[in-house]
């Protein structure tokens, strides 16, 4: 019998880490994603019955403004709070558009279509522990974006610091032009007095 034909890759050749091992999401344990991407799919909604209602009143309140949002509330905060932005992904992935994802203490967003700093400019908003509040607080920010505050700040800081800088700048020179004025009077004070003595030289 014919011995076993061994093959061997290259010493150069190396198998990806990413492709060798399957990436993995995160998410809330005992929550079923095509459970939830089915109740979402029918009326955007997947929540407590006694909230859906107004839920899916701020989805349509959404969709007048042109963003198709889903949003999902959990009973419980799970472990960690990235483990709903791991879940609003996997239900965007399924439904596209932007998702919101609401538990008692934490949120969790995806979007298609809206920027990261906007969605969290977004979930600052949302921290009200009433989901119904919350996801209409989103919906305010996303389609009317408030003030940047940060750079607001930043803006002031760096005015408060020039205007400290040049005040200093502006001392420093008073007080350098305060000594040569004063060594230039004492230089003529000596001058005169040399001129004195001379005069009443015999």
């Amino acid at each position: 019998m014919p011995a076993p034909i061994a093959t061997a890759l290259p010493a150069r050749v190396t198998v990806p880490v990413h492709s060798a091992l399957p990436l993995s999401t995160d998410l809330p344990e005992e929550i079923d994603v095509s459970d939830v991407v089915a109740d979402v799919s029918d009326d955007g909604v997947s929540a407590p019955s006694d909230e859906t209602g107004e839920l899916a009143a701020v989805v349509d309140r959404a969709a007048e403004h042109g963003i198709k949002l889903s949003i999902v509330v959990l009973d419980e905060d799970p472990g960690r709070d990235s483990q709903l932005r791991d879940l609003a992904t996997e239900v965007g992935a399924e439904e596209g558009g932007t998702v919101l994802v609401l538990s008692p203490s934490w949120v969790g967003t995806y979007s298609d279509s809206i920027s990261r700093v906007l969605l969290e400019s977004g979930q600052d908003r949302t921290y009200t522990g009433d989901a119904v509040v919350s996801a209409n607080h989103f919906v305010d920010e996303v389609i009317e974006p408030g003030p940047p505050w940060a750079l607001f700040t930043a803006v002031i800081v760096a005015i408060v610091v020039i205007a400290s800088a040049a005040t200093f700048f502006a001392k420093s020179r008073r007080a350098s032009g305060s000594k040569d004025g004063d060594a230039v009077k004492k230089g003529d004070g000596a001058a005169g007095a040399g001129t004195t003595y001379e005069r009443q030289k015999p």
